[in-house]
């Protein structure tokens, strides 16, 4: 049974920013993975993946998202969830998955605080090589895909509910 809204995309893509409204569109809660990576670790994203690397943040960020008990909820996820295959097995059981795809271009225009947004990117990687590996996996693990680019919050919140609405 689906509970769940799940966003899923790339770091930038706006997963926490349209969370919120389509949870107050859709009279739900709100969780941003991201927000309860940092309140268990009490560390910022950044200060995380500097002190103990990225696989054990990634490991964290899985842990967090297996930890997770919602219904009824939006579930704003960090940008590399797709890394774990357990943590999005997790995510399906009781959620419709959406990508939030957003061409490269955009992507790298919102993302002018890179190097301390707490991306768990190699440092020999650029954000491009990052956006190429991960597309792939965002759209194994997606039910519906979000076409963002060159649409205002609000028509992508509305495509959102009216997904939601027609899953129920």
């Amino acid at each position: 049974m689906i509970e769940n809204l799940v966003l899923i995309g790339m770091p930038g893509a706006g997963k926490s920013t349209i969370g919120v409204l389509v949870a107050k569109a859709l009279n739900m809660s709100f969780i941003d993975t991201d927000l309860l990576i940092q309140k268990k670790e009490n560390k910022l994203l950044q200060e995380i993946i500097e002190e103990k690397g990225i696989k054990e943040f990634l490991d964290i960020e899985a842990e967090v998202i297996l930890g997770l008990d919602a219904a009824n909820t939006v579930v704003a996820t960090g940008g590399s969830v797709i890394l774990r295959d357990k943590a999005m097995e997790h995510l399906k059981e009781k959620g419709l998955i959406i990508y939030l795809n957003l061409s490269y271009k955009e992507i790298e225009k919102r993302l002018y605080n890179i190097k301390t947004r707490g991306i768990a990117m190699d440092n020999n990687k650029s954000l491009l090589q990052v956006y190429k590996e991960r597309i792939p996996l965002y759209e194994k693990y997606a039910d519906k895909v979000i076409l963002c680019s060159g649409k205002g919050i609000e028509d992508i919140v509305m495509e959102i509910t009216a997904l939601w609405k027609k899953a129920q």
